[in-house]
């Protein structure tokens, strides 16, 4: 067998590699190698509780929006005012978490996977008057291609002039995303790392010309996901229609659900969400899910064997980067000790087997252009198709939720922080389930604990030796040219991996304590 080393994948967020044992043209093992440590939990430590809703934050540049909400409902419930939040202030969370939704969604298509299928470099040949296909004409003709290349070549299948209008759209994503951060920001204050969502509600008073402003904005982006981001997703589908077998993975799927509709219960694991929670594998039967069912292992990871197999509401951080067998800075999130995967086709599969009445048509309508079952869904190209239809979902739920808000009432709640108390925050993030756990005692946080969606998907072998998700979606897969693995990344970037949600380890003064390469 051979091996083939990818590193770094490239167009996602942080640091991932990549190794695939290959043997006659068919990838028997891989591992996906988390390179970086996290250590924001044991920063954490001693700390004012409210300070992990700000640090959190700095995660990932990419989503702190949803660490904000996960770690706000998980200081909500460890403060006991989770069922007293008004309701102004849990819809503003909502379009303060789909605003960023939205922004992330058309960040993932257009500028980091689309040009896995999109060929730039037939706008050489484009003679039209777009003066953005144009100046991108300019810098191919001076060989100046970044940030389309360096890049895997090959297996280009649009037509020129597609190529050329997915192009274009690749410029204008670049505004449209603009606009999400926009009105993130009328609510949330700023982006990234908003200061509108906090313990208790919002620090934003409505009014209705921030209202406006936001329906303005929100309705372009309307426009631009029914008028071009489906419709380029469904071009790219056509073209590619054989990845809709390719990258199914471990078959199982895990949702907390996202979007209150309701703040007054207090169990966040009852509430009823846009986006409902459960589990669901192929069979498309929906499964309750419980958060205490949730455990992380280590065996294959940087980190102490005595820390394995805890709830995170127990978890530890504690790093050994001498462990023999390991491979990855990512722990292994099993439920039920099985492996599943996150993302938005989780939710939507969640949501789809739930019934619920947006989401159920919307997939059968898709499912039907394509003349498929459903589980064709279980693919590289059920991935990126199921994030456009939530993108839609999401933007057009919050027309509703703008005309619930009432200027003039509270979107905020007082409290105190307890001596002693725990804590949990589940929500969903554009990339999948994330949670956060704390332990409170004498007014201080004890323990904290982070679980990304990342987590779930890149993790590596556990302690039954599982590949994880996106191991699993390799494992199996055809290669063409093995000095040109493009399937490879492809699989990879459906799940749109953030290895983002980790940092190096330095002194103060800024000594490196040591270095090391995994190849």
């Amino acid at each position: 067998m051979r091996k083939i080393v990818i590193d770094p994948v490239t167009r996602i967020e942080g640091h991932l590699s990549i190794e695939a044992m290959i043997d006659d043209g068919e990838i028997k093992e891989a591992k996906t190698i988390g390179n970086m440590f996290r250590g924001l939990e044991v920063i954490l430590k001693g700390r004012d509780p409210r300070d992990a809703q700000r640090l959190t934050q700095r995660v990932c540049g990419v989503c702190p929006t949803s660490h904000a909400t996960a770690s706000t409902l998980n200081l909500d419930s460890a403060f006991g005012i989770a069922d007293k939040i008004p309701d102004n202030g849990r819809i503003i969370r909502n379009l303060i978490l789909g605003a960023a939704h939205i922004a992330d969604h058309i960040l993932h298509f257009y500028h980091l996977a689309a040009l896995d299928y999109v060929d730039v470099t037939s706008v050489a040949k484009y003679e039209g008057n777009d003066p953005a296909l144009n100046s991108v004409k300019k810098f191919i003709e001076r060989g100046a291609l970044g940030p389309f290349v360096p890049r895997y070549e090959g297996d280009y299948r649009l037509p020129d002039e597609v190529n050329q209008k997915l192009t274009a759209h690749y410029l204008d994503a670049l505004i449209m995303r603009r606009k999400g951060q926009e009105m993130l920001s009328i609510f949330g204050g700023k982006m990234p790392l908003n200061v509108g969502i906090v313990p208790g509600g919002v620090t934003e008073v409505p009014t209705v010309d921030k209202i406006t402003n936001f329906l303005w904005r929100l309705n372009e982006l309307r426009d631009f996901v029914d008028n071009v981001y489906l419709p380029d997703v469904l071009a790219v589908a056509e073209a590619y229609s054989d990845y809709f077998a390719i990258g199914k993975g471990c078959g199982n799927y895990l949702s907390y659900g996202s979007y209150e509709l309701d703040g007054k219960e207090a169990d966040l694991t009852k509430r009823e969400r846009l986006f409902k929670r459960g589990t669901i594998s192929a069979d498309l039967i929906l499964g309750e899910i419980n958060p205490d069912n949730i455990a992380e292992e280590v065996k294959h990871s940087w980190y102490a064997s005595s820390t394995t197999g805890k709830n995170p509401a127990y978890g530890q951080t504690q790093s050994d980067i001498e462990k023999e067998g390991a491979y990855s800075f990512l722990k292994s999130p099993r439920y039920n000790g099985k492996v599943y995967e996150a993302g938005p086709l989780s939710r939507m599969l969640v949501t789809y087997a739930s019934g619920e009445p947006t989401v159920k048509p919307m997939i059968d309508s898709v499912l039907a252009k394509f003349n498929a079952p459903p589980d064709v869904l279980f693919s590289v190209l059920g991935r990126h198709a199921a994030r456009a239809l939530e993108t839609k979902v999401i933007a057009d739920k919050m027309v509703d939720w703008l005309l619930q808000i009432k200027p003039g009432e509270p979107s905020y709640i007082d409290y105190e922080i307890p001596d002693e108390a725990q804590g949990m925050g589940l929500v969903e993030a554009a990339r999948g389930a994330l949670g956060h756990w704390i332990e409170i005692k004498d007014k201080k946080i004890a323990n904290y604990q982070v679980v990304t969606p990342t987590s779930w998907n890149a993790s590596p072998r556990d302690d039954k030796n599982q590949p994880g998700p996106i191991e699993q979606a390799i494992i199996g897969t055809k290669i063409k040219d093995e000095e040109n693995p493009f399937e490879i990344v492809r699989i990879v970037r459906s799940f749109d991996p953030c290895l983002a949600c980790a940092i190096h380890l330095i002194t103060p003064k800024g000594r490196s304590l040591g270095k090391f390469r995994v190849s």
